[in-house]
């Protein structure tokens, strides 16, 4: 195995990676008054989702530790890649980094890459997609990192959501204006600045209004669409999905689609019903 690729589990890997022993989900623990769960394959969404329902408080994440990245690099691959969802939103890149430190002065030094995604959910899974293509390529080690930093760079995220609460609980929409229009059934459109913070990009009346406003920035912003794979991930609403997919298929003509079920961490973000894109 002469290449590994690391994704936080707020990236979610298609069936045929978690079987792949190229690929490792280092996972987040959940917390819903102060019962646990690790964000792994025993994560059961439809529980997770009765539990934040009868909850009156918010879950909450918390990253790995520094010392379980350190365990994921210590592996035969010669050549590590890691993806984190972004910094601004989790301290996942940081402790990847500093699992980095720690393992090279136990063992000394190894090709091993942490990328901040910029991103989450879907997002990653792209990166890590793009990380195997270079490999698979045949591509030295600097020189895939540098084109998925070019990746990265050029990647938009989206996401339309039925509730923000458990963003705003958790701090994770502090550059915005609380979101208070409910009542109205309004449904902000967000989406990921460059440097991987949330903002509100648009808004409108109803959940399919918003999907197909989500649509439209998807085909204005996508560089070179018939290069790339839209992601789509979702929680508890494959037939939101679908519809996404469609309304982007109206709109330009991309080479694949990948649609997945959110996991744990994007579950308590994403909230039951909520859609993120990525591409």
């Amino acid at each position: 195995m002469s290449y590994k690729i690391i994704v936080d589990s707020c990236g979610e890997l298609p069936k045929s990676y978690k079987k792949d022993e190229h690929f490792e989900s280092v996972p987040l623990t959940l917390d819903i008054d102060g019962y646990q769960i690790v964000d792994d394959e025993t994560f059961d969404q439809a529980d997770f989702l009765r539990r934040v329902a009868a909850s009156p408080n918010c879950p909450k994440s918390s990253c790995p530790s520094p010392q379980r990245y350190m365990e994921a690099y210590t592996c035969e691959a010669d050549r590590v890649y890691v993806v984190t969802l972004s910094a601004e939103l989790s301290g996942s890149y940081n402790s990847a980094e500093l699992g980095k430190k720690l393992y090279e002065e136990e063992r000394g030094a190894k090709n091993i890459h942490v990328f901040n995604s910029c991103s989450a959910s879907v997002g990653q899974t792209l990166i890590a997609m793009k990380i195997e293509e270079y490999e698979k390529a045949g591509l030295p080690f600097e020189e895939v990192v540098a084109k998925v930093d070019a990746f990265i760079a050029e990647q938009h995220t989206y996401f339309v959501l039925e509730s923000l609460e458990a963003l705003r609980k958790n701090g994770r929409l502090s550059n915005l204006k609380a979101f208070v229009a409910n009542a109205l059934n309004i449904k902000p459109v967000m989406g990921a600045t460059s440097i991987g913070t949330i903002c509100q990009k648009d808004q409108a009346r109803g959940m399919n209004r918003a999907l197909k406003r989500m649509a439209d920035y998807v085909a204005e912003e996508v560089i070179h669409p018939e290069e790339k794979i839209v992601a789509i991930s979702h929680c508890n609403c494959p037939e939101r999905a679908e519809f996404m997919k469609e309304e982007i298929q109206k709109r330009i003509q991309v080479k694949d689609f990948l649609i997945l079920d959110t996991a744990g961490v994007s579950s308590l973000y994403a909230s039951d019903g909520g859609v993120i894109v990525a591409v």
